[in-house]
């Protein structure tokens, strides 16, 4: 029988997949080769939306292990014999952690992170690695693949730095994938190419074997899907308290039951949304017909939260946002250490400290928002002043909240559309840019998007729903109801 003909994975959810290995109608070997079969048409050829660099050799083997387990017993665990994609940043072992560059193509890593082990004890199959921002960040361009393509438009980028994971995942190569987000990188790729996806609080889930990890903290893992429910399933089987990445500590208990469970599509009938519509995305141009666009866009949005009965409270202010958020600082030290824990996931790994990396003759190849990144040392007087700043901010929105009785701040996703590739790898070197990163400069706060219309363009544009800190199953609430009420997704024409 062809698998072609027992299963279509376009659009299919978690629910879906579970619902077919239960009627006999699917198997999970059957679908990761579906899925492959997808990647080898449209991925490197085709529309070439080059989102993946590396497949799971282990994947059949993966399948057929799961199979066995069903005929046996039943589901392995609430993915059982789902297929993801992991952002290449966090270990998976057998497998390169390349950082999307030819820096990091052989390091091999011989763990798993704490996230993979438990998605795969979850019943997860990963079938591949994703491309990313070059080293971690910025728009999805890389000296080991070159440039991820949008799913809706082949010459804009599909945004960064987790875009690769957002590509994939709108173009149904698997059904969930993984993402990193450490300014806005899995908010921005996700709604670029029409998906969700969320940073949780931080401390809910454990970046152990993730470049970005501890000490430092603004970088958080977090799921991306096509739809709340499935982002919600996957969430699940993330968080936990891992004493090898100590902020976890700080989520101990604070996770609910489940995310997944009681998803209400009533949930913002009589909650209070604070609408704040002050620019503030990563150099963002208020002026511009393709800012006013979005804008449009955003004012329908909100129009629809009302008419689900959400109480809105428009505009909402925070004082001095844009100056505070501007003093964005980064810990040298933290960031060294960082390294020097994430290099470790490789016995045989080439560098030993950041400054090995910049000084191999492999670096010139690095693109040119990496080096710049890499490169730059804020000095510990502008950290200290970050600190500051963002203890202010968080006070200050949290005032806010208390003063207008608020649920949750809705803002844009994204400020501008998606970039053409060629401004971003050649002059002016156009990067990141209408990303609103208030989320990951007070850390300690979740933050989800979901889809909310095309423009004229055709390109998606969609809402942020930010609350207090571990709020993060409210926040999953408010966008299921969103999504419910509005159902924007729409699968994109160049992966038919």
């Amino acid at each position: 029988m062809e698998t072609s003909n027992v299963f279509n994975v376009v659009e299919t959810t978690i629910a879906d997949i579970h619902a077919a290995f239960l009627a006999g109608n699917l198997t999970a070997r059957e679908l990761v080769q579906i899925y492959l079969d997808r990647i080898a048409a449209y991925d490197k050829k085709g529309p070439s939306i080059n989102a993946l660099i590396s497949l799971n050799p282990r994947a059949m083997e993966e399948a057929d292990r799961l199979d066995k387990t069903f005929k046996s017993s039943g589901f392995a665990g609430p993915l059982h014999g789902i297929p993801m994609i992991m952002k290449d940043q966090a270990d998976i072992a057998g497998m390169a952690t390349t950082l999307g560059s030819v820096l990091f193509e052989d390091h091999v890593a011989e763990r798993d992170g704490f996230v993979v082990s438990a998605l795969k004890k979850a019943g997860a199959i990963f079938i591949g690695k994703a491309t990313l921002g070059e080293l971690g960040g910025g728009d999805t361009h890389g000296s080991l693949f070159g440039s991820t393509r949008n799913v809706y438009d082949l010459e804009r980028t599909a945004g960064g730095s987790s875009g690769g994971s957002a590509a994939a995942v709108s173009a149904n190569f698997a059904t969930v994938a993984v993402g990193q987000e450490g300014f806005a990188s899995i908010r921005r790729p996700s709604i670029w190419n029409g998906i969700v996806g969320m940073r949780p609080t931080a401390g809910l889930v454990s970046r152990s074997g993730v470049y970005g990890g501890w000490p430092t903290i603004n970088g958080s893992l977090g799921p991306m899907a096509r739809t709340v429910e499935d982002l919600a399933k996957l969430l699940d089987s993330m968080v936990g308290y891992d004493p090898n990445d100590p902020v976890t500590a700080y989520g101990f208990g604070r996770a609910p039951h489940s995310f997944a469970e009681g998803l209400d599509s009533d949930a913002l009938r009589g909650a209070r949304i604070g609408i704040l519509r002050e620019p503030m995305g990563f150099a963002s141009k208020p002026d511009t017909d393709d800012f006013q666009e979005i804008d449009g866009i955003f004012g329908n949005a909100v129009e629809a939260l009302g008419e689900v009965g959400a109480e809105i409270i428009d505009p909402v202010i925070i004082p001095d946002l844009a100056p505070l958020l501007a003093k964005r600082a980064r810990c040298v030290e933290d960031d060294e250490a960082a390294f020097r824990t994430f290099i470790t996931g490789s016995s045989n790994a080439h560098y030993a400290t950041r400054k090995d990396v910049s000084n191999s003759p492999l670096f010139e190849k690095v693109v040119k928002q990496a080096r710049d990144r890499w490169l730059h040392d804020d000095s510990a007087e502008a950290h200290y002043e970050y600190l500051r700043a963002r203890e202010a901010l968080m006070a200050r929105l949290l005032s806010v909240m208390a003063d207008h009785r608020l649920d949750a701040i809705v803002h844009k996703a994204v400020e501008h559309q998606p970039t053409l590739i060629r401004d971003g790898v050649n002059p002016p070197y156009v990067d990141q840019t209408g990303a609103p990163h208030i989320n990951t400069f007070l850390v300690f706060v979740p933050s989800i998007v979901v889809p909310a219309g095309f423009t004229r363009e055709g390109l998606p544009a969609g809402i942020t729903f930010l609350g207090r800190p571990y709020d993060d199953a409210r926040m999953i609430q408010f966008a299921y109801a969103y999504e419910t009420a509005t159902r924007h997704r729409r699968a994109p024409e160049t992966t038919p």
